[in-house]
């Protein structure tokens, strides 16, 4: 059974999500809260497996919880559910690692999102893919020295960019699997990014030419 927990300040929004969800035979909501700092306080006592929320609520924006949330525990699985298409609210969904970003009159598919996010995967709304391409390519010229990212870092990076694995990045640089990993992580700290999948999206948002 797949745990959620709802955030969203509008009760009538939390029901109605609740009963779509919970019509599942899969999914179970374990909390229905209404703001970003309830949020926050429950995660850790209510453990669920997914978390869907709200961008725009009083006092704590659902963005600032996830951040809190993450900060904490970078594996929580968080998805977005907005009625808001912001390029400023998605670049920041992306860079503080949502697994999802859907708009809400696309909320009739959310338990297969939450699914999908369950299985490692990212989801986004018909509306924000087609926005992704222009948000990514809007960025300046990179400046790897300021970093301190080497050329064999930057190799990696674009390996990465590419969906390499670690196995097939070893074969293309003629490194060891340990090696890489190593690298990954130097340059994941360097610029101050958690995994992978943000690695990818920080390089088509700031440096792919």
């Amino acid at each position: 059974m797949i745990r959620v927990l709802i955030v969203d300040d509008d009760p009538l929004v939390s029901e109605s999500l609740k009963i779509i969800l919970e019509s599942e035979g899969d999914i179970e909501v374990s909390a229905a809260l209404t703001s970003g700092m309830k949020a926050v306080e429950a995660v850790s006592s209510d453990r669920p497996d997914v978390i869907v929320m709200d961008i725009r609520m009083d006092g704590m924006t659902g963005l600032e919880a996830a951040e809190k949330m993450l900060s904490s525990d970078k594996d929580l699985k968080i998805i977005f559910l907005t009625t808001f298409l912001d390029d400023e609210y998605i670049n920041k969904a992306l860079k503080i690692g949502a697994c999802g970003y859907i708009i809400k009159q696309d909320a009739a598919a959310l338990a297969n999102s939450v699914r999908a996010v369950m299985n490692g995967q990212r989801v986004f709304g018909g509306k924000i893919v087609d926005r992704l391409p222009d948000l990514l390519n809007r960025k300046e010229k990179f400046d790897y020295e300021e970093f301190g990212i080497t050329d064999k870092e930057r190799t990696l990076i674009e390996f990465v960019a590419d969906g390499l694995s670690n196995k097939e990045i070893a074969d293309k640089m003629y490194l060891s699997e340990g090696t890489v990993r190593n690298l990954m992580s130097s340059v994941l700290d360097k610029l101050e990014l958690r995994d992978r999948t943000q690695l990818a999206c920080f390089y088509y948002q700031k440096i792919r030419p």
